[in-house]
């Protein structure tokens, strides 16, 4: 006789409150390790979405909250930093069993990532240009000139399935903190956390200032992307889902901000430290199974010591855990779902077929009482080429491919050729060196002998197809604020007007 276990549900968040779907419908959420269900959440319709947008609408209609002077703003978002950090375990259990992602990932750096970041918006908008005032003209005469920052209007945020949580924190943080309202559209495999922070939110704000709504990206995404009340819309994903929201975002011309894929280059000199290079370099592409876009999936190492780094690797890569996301010894969990392991089992298999070498891994990984999970042995690719589809195209998976050049120039060339340019590394114990490599990788981010190393006040985000505009750092709030021109001029004497001769001939005294 087998036992129902009733499922947690979660309803959308709308205007301060739960608020199940308008067709009552719900789907499951999955844990990647044991492919079991473990909650059920409201499917959203456009129902739901227009009446979220509407709440976005009519809060930041409000004067109160988007008028808020910017010591009380301040205020606010040290309130949002506490709560956070009051409910933080509960956030970060939550996130790890429907992500996927290592309880020791998610305690040791997502949710103080996440904390810290309002904490910093707390103290940039202190000092954020709301307003400036611009010289008094010589020409054409007296006047005061100032720029105000204002709010853009109804942000909707559209974030992955990867890194749910700090994600969703990059697109709200700076919203709030520039006198924004949200709409949050998280992705459908991991919206049960970002529903959990839209509450610990909301007990901050007032009613309809962050909403969520959890369905498909296309139903639910588009309608957001195209929805006439929607200002600015912050997207993060894919580079072919990217485009298409470039697209639909044009008919209304609302402002946008895209994060997308990587392809990242990682390049060891010669004269690197492999006791930190290699460990690094498998961080930089295994961390979360390699589910991160600013993976360095792509390692250019000289011939001279090509076979020394490809043994080393080797046999470091067995040394890593692979298991169970919520035990807080294991370094490696699983990939989303089963048709993302589908995925990269055929870019491994593409990489065989073009001729690549496999070091190492290549398969599916069976973990001992988690046979139904999803999981992929960590996997090296000897003698890739550049034009390989695993050295072109994003796998977003436990996959790296090493690549063997002879002179400097040759590796920043073949890191360059790319459509990507999210982020890049370089090795090297000569820090001028790194210096002069780092000035010619196109990218938006260069670590030198580091990687993942992002920081909440400086920006990330990418050259080429991997992006439009940054995140985090007092950059980001540029990206939600739009600029306004005052001009007031003191010239009190029509004759005195000496612009207004340029349309008349002869300026009237008045009487």
């Amino acid at each position: 006789m087998s036992i129902q276990v009733e499922l947690p549900t979660y309803s959308h968040f709308i205007n301060g409150e739960r608020s199940p779907a308008s067709t009552g419908e719900t789907f499951d959420v999955f844990n990647p390790a044991t492919g079991e269900a473990v909650a059920r959440v409201s499917k959203g319709t456009v129902e739901d979405v227009n009446r979220a947008v509407d709440a976005a609408h009519a809060a930041f209609e409000k004067e109160g909250w988007r008028d808020m002077p910017p010591a009380e703003r301040a205020k606010v978002l040290f309130q949002i930093a506490d709560a956070i950090a009051l409910h933080k375990t509960e956030l970060i259990y939550l996130e790890s069993l429907t992500s996927g992602g290592t309880v020791r990932r998610i305690a040791g750096n997502d949710i103080m990532m996440i904390i810290d970041l309002f904490q910093q918006m707390a103290k940039f908008v202190q000092s954020y240009p709301f307003s400036e005032t611009l010289p008094n003209p010589l020409f054409p005469g007296p006047a005061h000139n100032f720029v105000w920052r204002e709010p853009i209007g109804v942000c909707a945020a559209i974030t992955p399935w990867n890194m749910p949580l700090l994600i969703a924190s990059w697109k709200i943080a700076p919203a709030l903190a520039t006198g924004n309202t949200v709409v949050l559209k998280p992705a459908s495999h991991t919206p049960v956390s970002a529903l959990r922070l839209a509450e610990i939110i909301s007990a901050v704000v007032p009613a309809g200032v962050l909403n969520v709504v959890a369905g498909s990206g296309a139903e639910i995404g588009e309608t957001l992307v195209r929805h006439p009340k929607v200002d600015k819309v912050a997207f993060t994903g894919s580079t072919e889902v990217g485009r298409g929201i470039m697209k639909q975002a044009a008919d209304t011309i609302k402002n946008i901000t895209l994060e997308l894929g990587g392809k990242s280059p990682n390049i060891l000199l010669e004269d690197a430290d492999l006791e930190i290079a290699l460990p690094g370099t498998l961080f930089g592409v295994f961390l979360h199974s390699g589910q991160l876009c600013e993976s360095g999936t792509r390692l250019f190492v000289p011939r001279s010591i090509y076979d020394t780094v490809l043994e080393q690797l080797a046999a470091l890569t067995q040394t890593l855990k692979l298991g169970n996301q919520l035990d807080e010894n294991i370094g490696v969990g699983p990939v989303i779902s089963q048709r993302q392991k589908e995925t990269v089992l055929d870019y491994i298999q593409s990489g065989i077929d073009e001729g690549a070498r496999l070091i190492c891994g290549g398969k599916e990984a069976v973990v001992e009482g988690l046979e139904n999970g999803y999981f992929i042995e960590p996997t090296i690719f000897a003698d890739v080429t550049n034009d390989m589809k695993i050295a072109r195209e994003e796998i977003f998976g436990p996959v790296l491919c090493v690549i063997p050049y002879d002179h400097i120039d040759e590796a920043i060339e073949m890191a360059n050729d790319t459509i990507y340019g999210l982020a890049g590394g370089v090795w090297t114990r000569d820090v001028n060196k790194a210096y002069e490599v780092a000035r010619k990788i196109k990218a938006g981010v260069i670590w030198i002998n580091d990687w993942h190393m992002l920081r909440n006040d400086a920006p990330f985000g990418g050259y080429k197809q991997s992006g439009i505009g940054r995140e985090m750092g007092k950059h980001s709030l540029d990206a939600y604020t739009q600029l306004k021109h005052v001009h007031t001029s003191m010239v009190p004497e029509l004759e005195r007007r000496v612009a207004y001769g340029l349309l008349m001939t002869e300026a009237k005294k008045s009487e």
